[in-house]
């Protein structure tokens, strides 16, 4: 079953800590704002947010307007028109690039074809990998304001074995010190599921998942299908456990990406809905992805990073999980130092073009 499980040790932390200043130019500052409205912040959240920014550019008085603020975010703009009036000119905005043109999506029965394609996958997707270990780091990061800036919190450096289907964690260096422990006595967020049983779920006939055509994609340089998915809560097995309440199981949208050539599985995303008045945790986001692995010489798709956002009232947190240096089962891994983070250039999605 995919849980995500939520503990005190970690929330408890966010109320000591303080927005550190950012410096933004003017067209951070719009992209800010207009993302901000977006997510549904508060006029008053926005500029809370914004008394702590220095601009390195002039903001003009017909930018504010542009802007369309709440009068709480307006006045702290104006006030920045004031400070800001001997620094340099802004940059003209870079010009909107221009969008491919649309690829025709397949037939249904293809469509059908790729779905059918990808629920066996699924299925079976647990039952093909080898035994192998690998190191799983987790860099975890923390925004009391709500509005996705984060501060890094720790990293967490683990040993992961996986044998007969079944995961095995080990804690060996948490900030680059070592130590012998585990995730649970460190606390914070935890995941699960990546090795299969998220897959398996949304793809089980109970589920009852309902899937859609999204649109093309490309990723990791493939050609991807993707298809918009909901569950419905009274057919989920997606659980949320927060302390010692009760797990609740909510309803949850998301999308999948199936290679158009391989019709694998490469990336999953997740998204709660329907969480219950009153629970704690009010939002989660998952997102995880696969790439082709080599364990003794044989291609397998396996984790790439999973990354996990939850809301406890207005702050965030986030867990950005990567598996690096696989290997065979039961060979000697010494792991002694936090590997680089995974470039984002392999991570983020490309138009698709004919």
């Amino acid at each position: 079953m995919m849980r995500v499980v939520l503990l005190a040790v970690l929330c408890g932390a966010l109320s000591l800590l303080q927005p550190a200043e950012v410096r933004m130019n003017i067209q951070q500052l719009r992209a800010f704002v207009s993302s901000s409205r977006k997510l549904g912040h508060s006029d008053k959240q926005i500029a809370d947010y914004l008394k702590n920014i220095k601009l390195t550019e002039r903001l003009e008085s017909g930018t504010v307007e542009d802007l369309d603020a709440g009068p709480k975010t307006a006045e702290v703009l104006r006030r920045l028109v004031d400070t800001s009036k001997s620094l340099p000119a802004a940059a003209p905005p870079p010009p909107p690039p221009a969008a491919p043109p649309p690829i025709p999506p397949p037939s249904s029965v293809e469509q059908a074809h790729v779905l059918d394609a990808a629920r066996a996958y699924a299925r079976d997707y647990s039952k093909n990998l080898p035994n192998f270990i690998c190191t799983q780091v987790t860099r975890r990061y923390l925004d009391p304001s709500g509005l996705e800036f984060w501060q890094q919190q720790d990293t967490v450096v683990s040993k992961l074995s996986f044998f007969e289907q079944k995961e095995n964690y080990k804690v060996v260096l948490v900030n680059n010190h070592v130590v012998d422990t585990s995730m649970e006595r460190i606390g914070g967020v935890r995941t699960s599921g990546e090795f299969g049983s998220m897959l398996k779920e949304l793809f089980d006939p109970a589920t009852q998942a309902k899937f859609e055509w999204e649109r093309w994609a490309t990723l990791r340089g493939h050609r991807m299908h993707v298809y918009s998915y909901s569950v419905a809560q009274e057919n989920s097995k997606y659980s949320i456990q927060y302390e010692h309440l009760q797990p609740i199981v909510p309803a949850y949208t998301g999308l999948i990406y199936v290679d158009r050539d391989t019709q694998t599985i490469m990336r999953v995303t997740q998204e709660v809905t329907q969480v219950p008045a009153g629970f704690p945790i009010n939002y989660v986001r998952n997102i995880l992805d696969y790439d082709t692995v080599q364990i003794s010489g044989q291609p397998f798709i396996l984790p790439l990073k999973a990354s996990t956002v939850s809301r406890l009232g207005k702050e965030l947190t986030k867990n950005d999980t990567e598996f690096r240096m696989y290997n065979k089962f039961g060979a000697e891994a010494t792991i002694t130092f936090e590997p680089e983070a995974i470039p984002e250039d392999q991570l983020k999605e490309q138009p698709a073009k004919k």
